[in-house]
């Protein structure tokens, strides 16, 4: 009958440190070539929410592991979690944070603010730190519907736990550089839910274009990005044929014309 902790992973730490994430030893070397990693995810702002995306390939060096990897999930029913690096430890990392945040709704009677899941996501990154030496870091992406101040938010992670707030869109993963060089091309203050869908998709597009590590939409098996959409009604992932239809007809503009659509100039 002893009060628990509010934390999840504290409890664990306390009575089955074994079961952490990142708690595992092993032999000194790099052993990142030994394990599928996840690549690239997006996220973007609009006015009422925030939306999530990510590419479905996961590769082992030069070779593609997994054609339908899924690299994005509910982390409640206010946010989402977007998975890049090393894909078996990234979604046990999934599964804990999402346990964390049911435990504390389930001790406290309310949901943790976002700030507070935030930095809860990064305490669990920092504790992978050991694993991440060894080249198999987790670096996660963040994002949900602050029921505080009623708009969407983004948080991006580096190896050691550190959590840096984004403004309007964010990239992580192998393909982040093209992709956010995308979304800054695309991206404006006005776009609504579908808007930012296309966006993002766009965006993943122009990261499987460039970088090995991304898929783009399979047009031949029908494999299409993950998109997740968080706003003040919760997080629903959209459903395959509509996120399709988004990606046909991206693919079918870049028939014309490859490089994308052109931003508009001042």
């Amino acid at each position: 009958m002893q009060p628990g902790s509010v934390s999840f992973t504290d409890f664990l730490a306390a009575q089955a440190p074994d079961l952490l994430p990142g708690r595992g030893v092993l032999p000194a070397g790099d052993a990142a070539g030994l394990a599928p990693h996840a690549t690239t995810i997006v996220a973007a702002t609009f006015d009422g929410g925030v939306v999530m995306a990510g590419d479905r390939r996961a590769t082992m060096g030069h070779i593609i592991a997994q054609r339908d990897i899924e690299k994005v999930f509910p982390a409640d029913e206010y946010s989402a979690v977007g998975i890049a690096g090393t894909a078996g430890l990234a979604v046990e990392m999934v599964r804990l944070f999402q346990t964390e945040l049911e435990h504390y709704e389930k001790i406290e009677g309310t949901t943790l603010s976002m700030d507070g899941k935030a930095n809860r996501l990064a305490a669990l990154i920092r504790n992978n730190l050991g694993m991440a030496m060894q080249g198999l870091s987790v670096v996660p992406l963040f994002a949900g519907f602050d029921l505080e101040s009623e708009k969407g938010r983004i948080f991006s992670y580096d190896v050691t736990g550190g959590r840096y707030e984004e403004t309007a869109f964010h990239a992580v993963g192998s393909g982040s550089l093209f992709a956010r060089g995308s979304l800054k091309k695309l991206y404006r203050d006005d776009l609504g839910e579908g808007g930012c869908v296309g966006a993002v998709i766009q965006a993943l597009y122009d990261a499987a274009d460039d970088d090995s590590a991304t898929g783009g939409p399979d047009l031949t098996r029908r494999i299409f990005p993950v998109v997740q959409v968080v706003t003040a009604d919760g997080g629903r992932r959209l459903s395959d044929e509509l996120v399709a239809e988004v990606a046909d007809r991206v693919v079918a503009a870049r028939m014309r014309r490859p490089d994308g659509p052109v931003a508009e100039l001042l």
